[in-house]
């Protein structure tokens, strides 16, 4: 395959890696004239021929969604879309050495390093958060260390393609992820959330102090079993000279229980740099040589490489922001604009997949149309209408949410709480809340709004369903595996009187159950 052309532009060259959803391959973008990264993804492969058409469009909206973090601890996504059969990816090529090659070559691997890696993964993953975007699969295979020390987490999106459906999207019925980083809830097959990131973060930094992972085993299945039930042997145990505090944070990164895990990655971020290395400490007193992870905390925007006889100055570590980075906010709309007219361009984005732009157009057009026609017009409503659900598919569940709360209101105040629009914004706002990581918040929804869609199941029995499925795996995702169980369980029973036995819902509830099961006994 070796000078195939992908999408007419980009020469294929060598193999980086290859699993058995793709390969990735390094380029070479012969418009730009620079090499790049591409990955390869079978969806026949990935989704065992079914959803094909299903996965290639949650691809799309995941590649859009991705490509709007913008932090550089993050590999940046050039291009995607379809050549032939295959999905393709085109990202920043990474020069460096994976972490999992960098951690075999220094043994053991210095603690501060470990702190260093670890501070620069919270800031990565706190601006993939507040997207929202979880990772899915943070791994040290899955993490480039550059030549001048700076982190940058790779495969960003590609896990969250397969969105909450892994178990049905697989060959094998296992959730998307590598056994021995996965949290509990995601082994489960519950919500995931940034915890989830924060609990692998956690095994990340375990196997950088101490060598190996916190839980081991010949199967998938055992290590799974250990990740549930087993605590993981504390660090000072294994290694005497790592720091009491970083020993602790590790414990509470590791806890079982999503909720016991520290609140996001800025907390996390807090604690660790306290430990990170300054000028007065005793590993500043060496220049940092080539991927020294704690280079950019002593030597921050200096030059690389270093030059000999450079002097090391005292740096101050800065703190991470209070709140997160905002979306970007649609542009202000021109004077007067033709609503008419962004309405039919809004059309014609869409229907060409472009999302974003649509978005950008909506939301200037809205404040416009509100001023013309007056907030609560049928044609203000409208346009709150698609821009809402434009929200949603483009990813951006933090500006879509407010929207939706905004229309149940409305709606409720002129048709009744019970009216079926109104259950479908709040429906759709507490999906938003699933998405956001809010599991308590968007659980107490779903079950406040599973008797009023109950009311409508002669007609429509499939969103009921689907309710009880999110309820059950949010149980999952917080812990509740016994309640999970039973929810699901009956779940099962009602849905193989309504689909049928061999309907992709009932093989996927009846996978997640097997789970319990197996890891029960």
């Amino acid at each position: 395959m070796n000078g195939r052309l992908v999408a007419g532009r980009y020469e294929l060259a060598t193999v980086l890696g290859q699993g058995g959803m793709g390969q990735v391959w390094t380029a070479y973008d012969r418009r730009l004239d620079r090499r790049v990264a591409v990955k390869l993804l079978r969806p026949d492969k990935v989704a065992g021929g079914e959803n094909v058409a299903e996965l290639r469009q949650r691809f799309d909206r995941e590649c859009r969604v991705t490509a709007q973090v913008d932090h550089p601890g993050l590999v940046t996504v050039h291009d995607a879309g379809t050549d032939g059969d295959e999905l393709y990816l085109v990202m920043q090529h990474v020069e460096g050495q994976d972490l999992a090659d960098h951690l075999a070559e220094h043994d053991p691997y210095p603690w501060p390093w470990a702190v260093a890696v670890a501070a620069q993964l919270c800031a990565a993953l706190s601006a993939v958060h507040a997207v929202p975007i979880v990772h899915r699969d943070l791994k040290p295979s899955n993490v480039m260390v550059r030549p001048d020390g700076t982190v940058v987490v790779l495969d960003l999106g590609v896990a969250s393609v397969m969105d909450t459906d892994t178990t049905r999207l697989t060959h094998t019925g296992t959730p998307i992820g590598s056994p021995a980083y996965m949290a509990p809830e995601q082994a489960m097959g519950g919500a995931v959330g940034p915890r989830t990131d924060l609990y692998a973060l956690g095994v990340v930094l375990h196997e950088l102090l101490s060598g190996n992972v916190p839980f081991h085993g010949s199967t998938a299945l055992g290590v799974l079993h250990r990740h549930l039930y087993e605590a993981p042997v504390a660090l000072r145990q294994l290694r005497a000279e790592v720091p009491a505090a970083l020993e602790s944070l590790v414990l509470r990164l590791l806890a079982k229980d999503p909720q016991h895990r520290p609140a996001d990655a800025q907390r996390v971020y807090g604690e660790l740099a306290s430990l990170l290395p300054s000028a007065g400490t005793a590993h500043a007193q060496r220049p940092p040589g080539p991927m020294d992870p704690t280079r950019p905390f002593l030597r921050p925007h200096a030059p690389w490489p270093d030059r000999p006889g450079t002097g090391q100055e005292g740096v101050q570590v800065p703190a991470m922001p209070s709140t997160p980075p905002s979306n970007t906010l649609p542009p202000t709309p021109p004077a007067g604009p033709d609503i008419a007219a962004a309405v039919d361009e809004v059309r014609r984005l869409l229907d060409a997949g472009r999302i974003t732009q649509a978005v950008d157009i909506l939301g200037g057009v809205l404040p416009a149309a509100a001023a013309k026609h007056g907030e609560h017009s049928p044609i203000v409503r409208m346009l709150r209408k698609q821009y809402a659900a434009t929200l949603m598919e483009d990813g951006q569940f933090r500006r879509a949410f407010p929207e939706l709360r905004r229309l149940a209101d409305e709606f409720a105040t002129q048709s009744g709480p019970a009216d079926r629009q109104v259950l479908q914004f709040r429906y759709e706002a507490a999906q938003c809340l699933e998405q956001l990581g809010e599991a308590g918040a968007a659980l107490g929804e779903y079950r406040t709004l599973l008797p009023y869609f109950e009311q409508y199941a002669a007609t429509d029995p499939v969103v009921p369903l689907e309710i009880r499925r999110r309820i059950g795996n949010l149980l999952l995702s917080v812990g509740d595996r016994a309640t999970a169980r039973e929810v699901l369980g009956r779940l099962l029973y009602d849905a193989d009187r309504v689909h049928g036995p061999h309907h992709p819902f009932c093989v996927e509830l009846r996978r997640t159950l097997a789970w319990l099961g197996q890891v029960r006994a």
